[in-house]
């Protein structure tokens, strides 16, 4: 850091297993992957290459090297592994695994049926392959899951060798954990965390007042995912209380 200040509150270090920020990059150059590690190497833990993205964007090895060089796991995004698994490539995703040398992959049903036995394999093959990150929630506002399938969910994914898992919120978070306002389901959250650990679980919290919710709520370690590249080093400051929205929170 440039200078000293007290009383900041205490950062998990990497590699964390609690206080992990997730950015998504639905697009960078492979400049602006170098120009963004030179910013946030030190604050960003997870970069999931958004949605299908890892299909066309150009130079893709040198940009997954320029992450994990700087320290930043990355991984391609739940839909990637769906636009396989419908197309019956399972066994071909795995070897794209392989061939990116990705360490982790993240398994999700948002815009797929599969039955959740199904998926708890696909978690449990993958898990002995790569850490495996797996999402639950609908990306469908239309679909809404009573707070205890969730649990039910969480904690059978988690027993099939899920290493995290992703409360679902899409970029916009307007679905999953939140109303379709972008307002905190506070109820479900509740309910979640009296069956599962807040540590096993990373919130999609894509927008700065979803952020401050949830370090109000949870401090400055709780794990947020879905950050845009721009909001990275903003919502370190959220963490550390030095910006106005969390300013006397941990004075």
């Amino acid at each position: 850091m440039n200078f000293e200040l007290k009383n900041l509150p205490v950062r998990s270090q990497k590699p964390r297993n609690n206080g992990i920020t997730m950015v998504m990059d639905k697009g960078l150059s492979l400049q602006e992957a170098h120009n963004f590690v030179e910013v946030n190497h030190n604050h960003v833990d997870l970069v999931k290459m958004g949605f299908g993205t890892s299909y066309l964007i150009p130079n893709l090895k040198e940009k997954i090297k320029v992450y994990n060089d700087a320290g930043m796991i990355t991984y391609f995004g739940g839909t990637l592994f769906e636009a396989f698994v419908i197309r019956n490539q399972f066994e071909d995703f795995r070897k794209v695994l392989d061939q990116f040398k990705i360490t982790h992959a993240e398994v999700s049903d948002g815009s797929i049926h599969l039955k959740h036995e199904k998926k708890c394999e696909y978690i449990s093959i993958l898990s002995k392959q790569v850490t495996v990150l797996s999402e639950v929630g609908s990306k469908d506002s239309e679909v809404i899951i009573a707070p205890y399938k969730w649990i039910e969910l969480m904690q059978a994914e988690l027993s099939a060798g899920s290493w995290k898992i992703i409360a679902e919120a899409r970029e916009g978070g307007n679905v999953g954990v939140f109303r379709g306002s972008g307002e905190v389901r506070t109820d479900l959250v509740d309910e979640i965390l009296t069956s599962v650990s807040i540590d096993d679980i990373i919130w999609e919290a894509p927008n700065k007042h979803q952020q401050v919710w949830f370090i109000k709520n949870f401090g400055s370690n709780v794990n947020l995912g879905n950050i845009s590249v721009q909001e990275a080093l903003p919502l370190e400051t959220l963490r550390l209380g030095l910006r106005g929205d969390t300013f006397h929170q941990f004075l």
